[in-house]
């Protein structure tokens, strides 16, 4: 799909989003879920199939509606704007540079946790971005 169709194709789902009734998703910090992250501009990191969705790890948690994200890539990559974890045997990435607030309501489903020292370890890399 060409890029303005994916854009196109977006909107309406964004749209269906945002109309979509109040649910209560209960999230925390150092999960993992599926989010409807979208069609972004430039080198933003977009979602990927018809639902336009990537796992994101919640950074934190702002309440019950709005959280700081970290999109995660299935592609390894090195160097310090990246963070390595494995999963059910495989590896990914978490990009530190495409840190994004995020609306509860993006949110699809809950994919895990990662423990208290790698969430730590992401935390500190943040931090030394900053």
């Amino acid at each position: 799909m060409e890029k303005l169709e994916r854009i196109i194709e977006w909107t309406k789902l964004k749209i269906r989003i945002e109309l979509s009734l109040n649910r209560n998703v209960y999230f925390h910090e150092r999960e993992i879920w599926w989010v409807n992250l979208g069609a972004n501009v430039g080198f933003e990191q977009d979602g990927k199939n018809k639902n336009f969705e990537r796992p994101v790890l919640i950074l934190r948690k702002f309440g019950p509606n709005i959280f700081w994200g970290l999109p995660l890539s299935s592609k390894e990559k090195g160097g310090r704007f990246y963070y390595s974890i494995s999963y059910k045997n495989k590896n990914y990435s978490i990009l530190l540079t495409q840190l994004k607030g995020i609306s509860n309501k993006r949110l699809i489903r809950k994919l895990r946790r990662i423990s208290k020292s790698q969430f730590k370890e992401v935390r500190n890399k943040i931090k030394d971005l900053l």
